[in-house]
């Protein structure tokens, strides 16, 4: 069984709890009171943990704008540079400490995505109490080293990774001695397409890799994210944001409080619909069985008359014997006269 615990909160693939993650990103817009409104919208929609990432635009690329720094890939970002969109996307890391404390004493965990090894040091003394590595990142094996020999849950996006780089960065975990790894099914495009999703590898990853495997999702709506819990995922990380009109380089692809709400509330719907293999009735359905069908009479029959298509019916409610006996039962005698309505019981068959 593969399990992680994050704070308090342990994610297990043998439990149908499914951890929802609010992903705050850039969708504070610089300004601190949005950052903290978002964790208190956060906590009111149900989430279990916010999510940060610590970098500088400095920490993550260099202040160029030769071609190899200018963004032309068809995305939102498009006639940017990597620079000045890190720069507008950025949560300065003074605000880090205090957001953290504020998340925790809502009952909600607080990590982040660090960048660097700097980001690591800066975010081991706050205590956090998981780390999530970017998609983007999954190929910076040097930094998951670092990252996973904190001894902490490692949450790893798999956006751009083929499955030798899923393998290579689960291996550099276990390198280092931490087996407490998770990995999310994710899609580096922002929106991500319906048809680039492949939600059916989710349950493959779980055969393949024995994880906790999760989705992060960047989709527009709420339908990717509940499918995924019914496939196994344990884990969503989704952009939450307190309204689009903020703006900014992820509004377009950020749930506000209504979506996100509606989301935890379909995937709680779902985790406790998904149950466990049970063939069991129970006492609810027990109760209500009766109302399944049963062998009734159905005309006034005399005493000796035998029974046939006409008298005897298979019919609602339950209280008559099987239907499975109806053949058997018909061209025997009755032993009674027996009125309409009355249910069949074998005391009312001659010779039964």
């Amino acid at each position: 069984m593969a399990k992680i615990k994050v704070g308090n909160k342990e994610i297990s693939s043998n439990s149908p709890e499914v951890f929802i993650i609010a992903e705050l990103s850039a969708n504070h817009n610089q300004d601190y009171r949005i950052a903290e409104e978002s964790i208190y919208a956060i906590k009111e929609c149900g989430a279990d943990a916010v999510k940060l990432q610590t970098y500088t635009p400095d920490t993550l690329t260099l202040n160029c704008n030769n071609e190899y720094f200018q963004i032309k890939q068809n995305t939102l970002w498009d006639g940017r540079t990597l620079y000045d969109l890190y720069g507008e996307a950025y949560t300065p890391w003074e605000w880090q400490p205090k957001l953290k404390e504020l998340a925790e004493s809502l009952g909600l965990e607080c990590f982040s995505s660090p960048f660097d090894k700097s980001a690591v040091d800066f975010l081991e003394d706050l205590n956090v109490p998981a780390y999530k590595i970017a998609s983007f990142e999954i190929q910076d094996i040097p930094l998951i080293e670092y990252v996973a020999s904190k001894n902490k849950p490692v949450i790893i996006s798999t956006g751009i990774a083929k499955l030798s780089d899923i393998e290579e960065a689960i291996n550099a975990c276990k390198r280092v001695g931490n087996e407490q790894i998770a990995i999310l099914k994710c899609t580096s495009a922002y929106p991500a397409p319906y048809g680039e999703i492949n939600l059916r590898t989710i349950p493959d990853m779980v055969d393949k890799f024995n994880t906790i495997v999760g989705l992060s999702d960047h989709t527009m709506g709420v339908s990717v994210p509940i499918a995924a819990v019914a496939l196994e995922a344990k884990i969503i990380e989704k952009h939450f944001i307190l309204d689009r009109k903020i703006g900014g380089p992820d509004s377009k692809f950020s749930l506000e409080p209504q979506e996100f709400s509606e989301m935890i509330k379909f995937i709680r719907e779902i985790q406790l619909a998904l149950g466990k293999v049970d063939y069991s009735i129970s006492e609810l359905i027990k109760n209500n069985k009766i109302f399944a069908r049963s062998l009734f009479i159905v005309q006034d029959i005399k005493k000796g008359e035998l029974f046939n298509e006409e008298n005897l019916r298979s019919i609602r409610p339950g209280y008559g014997l099987h239907p499975k006996y109806y053949y058997s039962i018909i061209g025997k005698k009755a032993n009674n006269d027996i009125k309409r309505g009355t249910p069949l019981d074998w005391s009312l068959i001659e010779n039964a």
